[in-house]
């Protein structure tokens, strides 16, 4: 059975008009009853003919995620595991700001990527996540809590650049203004460092947000960190990143995990200003969360302090992450499909 998640309005408009000789309307009642009004049954879309619903009924689907478990921090962010149709599961993150609701996304079962301080690295890799699987993680936040999501990340389990076609068609249905109508400027796609995939999301034409996991300075520590290193090393993902910016003229945000003993360094400040001398960004430190079986712990404050003003003061703008769910493994690198692990 089809999945109406799965359908951009363009693709649902060709199958109405094709197998249902229906005119393109319909398409536009359609997606706003998913997407506005997200009903669960397709013959609560009262404005559609009923002969016609009835169809729709024997051919497509509301969804396939069922809630399995949900969990809310002292913060207020909550944590939802997901079971897929196929029984693999994922974990996806509501957080709260002033300025709305954000939801990160997963992308995937499992992760190719083996960032070593990473707890979906330590999942084995199942699939891609379809277009809908992903964009239905976000209705269903909304739904369920009854109020708009204003900006969604991809930063949950999976790398969103290694299943990039899935990913393209996610943001297409978040962005379509009969859909979610998330502005594109509230998305933000997070990658490792996948070059081929930045310079050619780079060409896409999106106004979405990139933000970079580097995390090193140096090829021996980010080969150890993140074995994706290997296949673009930091000169080569830097060469992708310019070029990004030179044709997209959007700022990239780095993301840095501070490590205790590992690249939480003056001397890594430094190096860290040198590399990204002259580029449009942002520099995003967080630190490091732990995990369980994971050796990584985070530095004290004060050394985080003194990393973050290095930057600044040498002129790479720079922040601390504010943490959100670390009490409930919400946080950043903390997502595993706990249900299924325990």
């Amino acid at each position: 059975m089809k999945n109406f998640f799965d359908y951009t309005l363009d693709e649902l408009t060709d199958v109405y008009i094709k197998d249902y000789e229906q005119k393109k309307y319909r398409a536009v009642q359609t997606f706003k009853w998913l997407y506005e009004d997200k009903v669960e049954d397709v013959y609560h879309m009262t404005d559609i003919p009923f002969a016609l619903r009835e169809r729709l009924v024997k051919d497509f689907q509301i969804g396939t995620l069922k809630e399995e478990e949900m969990k809310i921090s002292p913060d207020g962010t909550r944590k939802y595991l997901f079971t897929l149709a196929d029984g693999s599961a994922v974990e996806t993150v509501l957080m709260k700001y002033e300025f709305g609701n954000s939801v990160c996304v997963s992308t995937q079962v499992g992760c190719r990527m083996k960032c070593d301080f990473c707890a979906s690295s330590k999942l084995s890799f199942g699939r891609n996540l379809t277009s809908g699987e992903i964009v239905e993680q976000i209705v269903y936040i909304s739904r369920k809590i009854q109020d708009r999501i204003s900006n969604v990340v991809f930063m949950g389990i999976g790398e969103p650049f290694d299943n990039y076609d899935n990913v393209m068609r996610a943001i297409k249905i978040i962005n379509e203004p009969h859909g979610l109508n998330i502005g594109a400027r509230h998305i933000t796609v997070s990658t490792s460092g996948l070059v081929p995939q930045i310079v050619k999301f780079a060409n896409e034409g999106l106004q979405c947000n990139l933000s970079i996991s580097l995390h090193a300075t140096n090829d021996k520590v980010r080969d150890k960190l993140m074995p994706v290193n290997k296949a673009y090393n930091i000169e080569t993902l830097m060469q992708a990143c310019r070029k990004y910016l030179e044709k997209t003229n959007r700022r990239i945000t780095f993301e840095y995990a501070l490590i205790a003993g590992v690249n939480d360094s003056t001397k890594d400040a430094c190096a860290l200003v040198d590399l990204l001398n002259g580029m449009l960004c942002h520099v995003n430190l967080i630190p490091v969360n732990a995990i369980e079986g994971g050796e990584y712990r985070r530095p004290n404050q004060n050394v985080m302090m003194a990393f973050r003003d290095a930057l600044n003061n040498r002129g790479v703008t720079a922040t601390i992450r504010r943490e959100l769910g670390n009490e409930i493994d919400a946080a950043c690198g903390q997502l595993r499909r706990r249900y299924y692990e325990e």
